[in-house]
């Protein structure tokens, strides 16, 4: 069964521990996270979440309901073979010299990343765009010797307008996930 890249975005609830049960879920079923990027939503109190995890679809969709059924997860979309606008960030930290300086100015310039900082034997440059461009300005830069990246996951929305964003539970709300109470011993 051929695997792809799946792309899952997930409104939660702004909660200590729902990123723990989220990702423990995912590793009690034997699933990778190839990147994952958690910020506040548009709407106070909650997060929203965007999964990178790599396997078949059908196994991916189960990984979906899995990940629905866990109590603070307000709503979760595969939005992999949606229309979606998809970014990361790297920062890249490479050795320069002053007979150097200028070919990755260039580089910089043709990637259209920015210079963060120019010290005498390094540069930090900002890259952002799609995994492709990332990895390839990277690529490019060992060429001059990189001692430091540091990289974000993939964050993607969906295309399109949505309508105005309403705080869960003022819509179609789905059925109230809730813990079973344990049953409290008889008396006799």
């Amino acid at each position: 069964m051929a695997t792809m890249k799946h792309t899952l975005t997930m409104l939660v609830e702004d909660k200590p521990g729902l990123l723990n049960r989220v990702t423990s879920m995912i590793r009690r079923r034997n699933f990778n996270i190839d990147s994952i990027a958690v910020g506040a939503a548009a709407i106070e109190g909650y997060a929203r979440m965007v999964l990178v995890v790599d396997g078949a679809t059908t196994a991916v969709d189960q990984v979906r309901k899995q990940l629905d059924k866990i109590i603070g997860v307000v709503k979760i979309t595969d939005i992999t073979e949606s229309n979606v606008v998809a970014r990361e960030l790297a920062l890249v930290k490479v050795n320069s010299s002053p007979e150097t300086r200028s070919e990755i100015i260039q580089l910089t310039d043709i990637f259209r990343a920015s210079i963060l900082d120019v010290t005498p034997d390094s540069m930090i440059i900002e890259v952002t765009g799609d995994d492709d461009k990332v990895n390839a300005m990277i690529e490019l830069l060992k060429g001059f010797g990189v001692s430091e990246v540091a990289r974000t996951g993939r964050v993607a929305m969906a295309r399109g307008a949505l309508g105005p964003l309403k705080k869960p539970g003022h819509e179609s709300p789905k059925p109230k996930k809730t813990r079973k109470a344990a049953s409290a011993p008889k008396e006799e």
